[in-house]
């Protein structure tokens, strides 16, 4: 009794709240297509996935970025020095000297990182400019160089910039393809948002008609109690049903304001908006080929994409890890002009040549194995990466051609249930009106409107899982099977 209080209670609450707010509710009457376009547009979880797929998006742009010519100046204006230092004099003694100074530089340069062989080439200009600064005069020198081309290159080394560039597309095509599972992922929730609440409306629809019907039948039981037809204990059976209707109605109440508002909240509304739902009375008529599903879902899918991009990953580890054992060397080269002058008008005339060539080299004489422990570790993370992919694969081709199969059951599951609906419908008729006249008995009636009752929510809970199929093997496979055409979305304007 107590519990019933309370629920009352709430019912009361609710009930409170929307009449006083009443001046600003928005009812919106809304199918489940709608659900869906709304959820796609403006839920949490597609803004969220929205977001995501604009990270992944500028993540690309910083890989392609790298592989252009990059145009940078920096510049020192000035560097101030006044301090007492160790030199070394011209005939090679030490001594500490003061020394004050101002320097000035400048530099522009011009980057271009080589993907095929992991070096660069480089062209640079600069100008330096020396203040002495003493108390008698101030003395001024420049040293230009004009230009300086040169490169880069590692040898026997690990080309890291190759791999990125078979790995990066891959990664930026999987963002895409996610984005778009993303958005089927919150079709699929919000088809079971719309169905709970569904399920919620329909429940509260049965709790006010059994309440109507047993308010009823009580009645009608009471009267015939009276001129003695029907003994006290089908009068205290009919009393219950009632009681018990009521609560079931008061129930109903709650559970529904419960699933509007978790519908209103996946939707980004707020308490001002009332949903009411139109539950589809039609599905497509559909059936989906399995050997074409697992064909779509391996071109589309980004779970594919993504086991694609762990195997090269792992070929890329054991690259690195073979080009780090035994010789490793670097070439560096560069020639360029340059001139010094205490006069700026004369630092970009008569200029000398300056050449640079640097081999740096890197032999491992004992390293007790790191090198080979190294390589191996990185064999043996390949194989376990091949036997993993391997094993996913054979999940997710397992796990799209169940799906299809039990979409494919579907139709067939939701025709029997709706004819199943409509027979108790009109076995829970004909039970009532021979009630009424006293054919049969209270616990008959009772069977009748149970079967009743559960099989209209057995109807709903068919569509359900209809719809919940077909959008799971969207998701799956990335291809709408209704309209013949992969999913796609305007990647351009999701950036902008």
């Amino acid at each position: 009794m107590k519990n019933y209080s309370i629920r009352l209670f709430l019912v009361f609450l609710i009930a409170g709240f929307s009449s006083a707010g009443s001046a600003q509710i928005q009812a919106l009457r809304l199918n489940l297509d709608d659900v869906i376009i709304l959820a796609r547009e403006q839920s949490p979880m597609a803004i969220m996935a929205k977001h995501r797929f604009r990270g992944s998006y500028w993540e690309f742009r910083t890989h392609k970025a790298k592989f252009r010519p990059s145009l940078g100046v920096s510049a020192i204006l000035p560097d101030l020095n006044r301090s007492i230092d160790k030199i070394t004099l011209p005939d090679g003694t030490d001594a500490f000297v003061e020394r004050s100074l101002a320097t000035y530089s400048v530099t522009g340069s011009l980057v271009q990182n080589l993907a095929p062989t992991g070096g660069s080439i480089f062209m640079s200009s600069s100008m330096e400019r020396i203040d002495l600064l003493r108390d008698d005069q101030t003395s001024t020198s420049y040293l230009s160089n004009p230009i300086s081309i040169g490169f880069r290159q590692p040898i026997k080394a690990h080309n890291s910039f190759r791999w990125e560039r078979r790995i990066e597309p891959l990664k930026y095509e999987a963002a895409k393809k996610t984005y778009v599972e993303a958005l089927e992922q919150v079709a699929s929730r919000a088809v079971n948002y719309f169905f709970n609440l569904s399920l919620a409306q329909v429940n509260l629809q049965i709790a006010e008609l059994n309440y109507s019907n047993n308010d009823t039948l009580f009645q009608i039981a009471g009267g015939r109690y009276n001129i003695g037809t029907i003994a006290e204990n089908d009068l205290l059976q009919m009393e219950l049903a009632f009681l018990n209707a009521g609560t079931a109605l008061n129930e109903a109440r709650i559970q529904l304001e419960i699933n509007k508002f978790r519908l209103r909240s996946f939707l980004g509304y707020n308490e001002n908006v009332d949903i009411e739902l139109i539950i589809p009375e039609e599905i497509p008529a559909l059936e989906v080929d399995v050997a074409m599903a697992l064909e779509q879902a391996h071109t589309n899918s980004p779970t594919i994409i993504d086991l694609q991009r762990q195997l090269l990953e792992a070929d890329a580890s054991v690259a690195e890890a073979k080009a780090q054992r035994g010789l490793t060397a670097d070439l560096f080269a560069s020639f360029g002009l340059t001139q010094q002058s205490p006069e700026l008008s004369q630092v970009y005339t008569a200029t000398q040549d300056q050449e640079r060539l640097r081999v740096g080299l890197e032999v491992p004489i004992v390293d007790w194995g790191l090198a080979k422990g190294r390589y191996r570790m990185a064999q043996s993370n390949q194989e376990v990466t091949r036997t993993n992919v391997m094993q996913d694969e054979i999940d997710f081709d397992q796990e799209v051609m169940l799906q299809v199969m039990q979409f494919n059951l579907q139709d067939d599951q939701l025709r029997i249930a709706a004819k199943a609906d409509s027979v108790a419908q009109l076995r829970y008729n004909v039970t009532k009106q021979r009630f009424y006249i006293g054919k049969i008995d209270v616990l008959d009636l009772n069977v009748a409107l149970k079967e009743r009752d559960d099989a209209t929510r057995s109807y709903l809970s068919a569509l359900h899982n209809y719809w919940s199929y077909f959008f799971n093997i969207r998701q799956l496979t990335l291809y709408d099977f209704v309209r013949d055409f992969p999913l796609t979305e305007d990647f351009e304007t999701l950036v902008q």
